[in-house]
């Protein structure tokens, strides 16, 4: 073998382990390998012919050690070489538009936006015909409760036990001044309201929560509905049923209208609602006790919720802005 032939071979040994050290790398890189001639070409050198003189020899090992060592330099100054630039070209796209997904701009951010944030102001209030429903499944359970216990005393009164007869207390009788007392409760009740809505914030945003979840899917002629139906059947339990139990007085006044005040807590009615519901209680015990008549309380009650709702209707503001 001549000298030429031992420099081409050895060339080729050193371009072979050149290309078995790429080949253990690039795996790692997740390219493909290459061959040796594209190897060659890629990195700038010429492709040499199987024998070479002695001369071309180590002008070939130098320019592969150039390439091997340009390339190392760049992994270690954490530039980024040939074929793996042309990987992140091909790949950036898709991951900008991961972390374009992921990350949400400054502006966004600024502006209360969030790409898997949901809208705001999403509150979903039952419909028309769940309301309505409700009332009514509501108002005749109080109301078949109030008529249960006005039996039970009826008849245990007429059995001898110590127990007050409802039916007699408080009967359905009704004069002409009681609808004087109806007016002067409605009137009273209603500027209460009215001052409380203005001067009190926790209770106005009670009001204004069970106004919402009640009112603000039915029509103005709903209202009817939503007001004579639970004004009428809770003040037969409370004043023409309980208030007489209790003993028909000052303390059973008390007692009931506190009962009345807890039983208006939870969905979104905080304690000030019920505070208010416990004055209103004790008035409506009041013209109870003075008119004995259920009529009295019934009426009142079913007026103020008309008003209420009625005021809240044409004096908040619309859904839209809230």
């Amino acid at each position: 073998m001549n000298v030429g032939n031992l420099d081409a071979e050895t060339a080729g040994i050193e371009l072979k382990g050149r290309i078995h050290f790429d080949f253990e790398l690039k795996p790692a890189m997740g390219l493909l390998t290459i061959n040796c001639v594209k190897f060659v070409s890629y990195y700038g050198t010429k492709e040499l012919p199987p024998q070479n003189s002695i001369s071309q020899g180590p002008r070939f090992r130098v320019r592969t050690f150039a390439s091997r060592k340009s390339t190392n330099k760049s992994r270690r100054e954490g530039r980024p070489s040939k074929s793996f630039s042309l990987q992140t070209k091909e790949t950036l796209p898709e991951d900008n538009n991961v972390l374009a997904e992921t990350n949400p701009s400054k502006d966004d951010i600024n502006n209360g936006k969030s790409v898997d944030s949901a809208p705001q102001d999403s509150i979903s209030f039952p419909s028309r015909s769940n309301v309505l429903q409700a009332c009514t499944i509501t108002s005749g359970l109080i109301a078949a409760l109030g008529l249960i216990i006005r039996q039970v005393s009826h008849v245990g009164s007429m059995e001898g036990l110590p127990i007050h007869d409802c039916s007699m207390e408080v009967s359905f009788g009704f004069e002409m001044w009681h609808l004087e007392l109806i007016t002067g409760l409605v009137m009273v009740i209603s500027s209460c309201r009215y001052i409380l809505l203005k001067t009190w914030p926790n209770f106005s945003e009670s009001s204004e929560t069970a106004n919402k979840q009640v009112l603000s899917s039915l029509q103005p002629y709903d209202y009817l509905v939503v007001a004579f139906l639970p004004g009428m059947s809770e003040e037969f339990l409370f004043r023409g049923a309980l208030l007489p139990v209790f003993g028909f007085d000052w303390k059973s006044v008390l007692v009931v209208s506190t009962l009345f005040g807890v039983l208006h807590l939870g969905n979104g009615r905080k304690y000030s609602f019920a505070v208010w519901a416990t004055f209103v209680g004790i008035v409506y015990g009041y013209a109870t006790i003075v008119s004995s008549s259920l009529v009295v309380p019934m009426a009142s009650h079913a007026l103020n919720n008309l008003v209420g709702a009625l005021l809240w209707r044409y004096t908040s503001k619309p859904l839209t802005e809230n």
